[in-house]
């Protein structure tokens, strides 16, 4: 993790911003911790209809923000699972699991920011490459305390994925 201690203006292009896909979802990668002088980071996702973000997660010393831009998202903050819609904000405080799909049946656009920041870029592109089976997924999660980001558990998660899941399923 970058230290706060320097922080320094920021501009992020959206021509210029790179941006990765997997399956009907796209993360437009905009300011690295690197850039803001470890103020924060942020990238914008776009999920296709029903499509998941994140799996539980947590960090130790950041706070993550999600604000919807359009659609409707279901996000896990800590024990409570939260159906946000446009104009919403959700901010989940260091420690505490935390994950996001789009909800059932719609797509959803969010722009996310951690605070203090983390270099994580390099942590989406290997997400990426395991998403489009390019990478080993057990070798991108090697070294989490990089990123400030370790796997959580969550049963109200594990629950909502299951009805989810079902909800999203082709029906015959």
């Amino acid at each position: 993790m970058t230290s706060v201690a320097e922080p320094r203006p920021a501009l992020a292009r959206a021509r210029q911003a790179e941006t990765l896909h997997a399956g009907t979802s796209a993360i437009r990668l905009l300011l690295d911790s690197s850039d803001t002088g470890g103020a924060i980071s942020a990238h914008r996702a776009a999920l296709g209809e029903g499509a998941p973000g994140a799996s539980p997660h947590r960090h130790t010393g950041s706070s993550e923000l999600f604000y919807i831009l359009d659609g409707s998202a279901d996000v896990l903050a800590g024990d409570e699972l939260i159906t946000a819609v446009a104009g919403d904000l959700v901010v989940v405080p260091p420690g505490f699991a935390h994950a996001f799909r789009a909800t059932a049946g719609c797509t959803a656009k969010l722009l996310i920011i951690v605070t203090p920041g983390i270099e994580r870029f390099d942590f989406f592109r290997a997400l990426s490459a395991v998403a489009n089976g390019t990478a080993d997924y057990e070798e991108t999660l090697a070294d989490q305390s990089r990123y400030d980001t370790y796997p959580a558990s969550s049963a109200i998660w594990d629950v909502a994925t299951t009805w989810h899941t079902t909800v999203n399923a082709p029906h015959s």
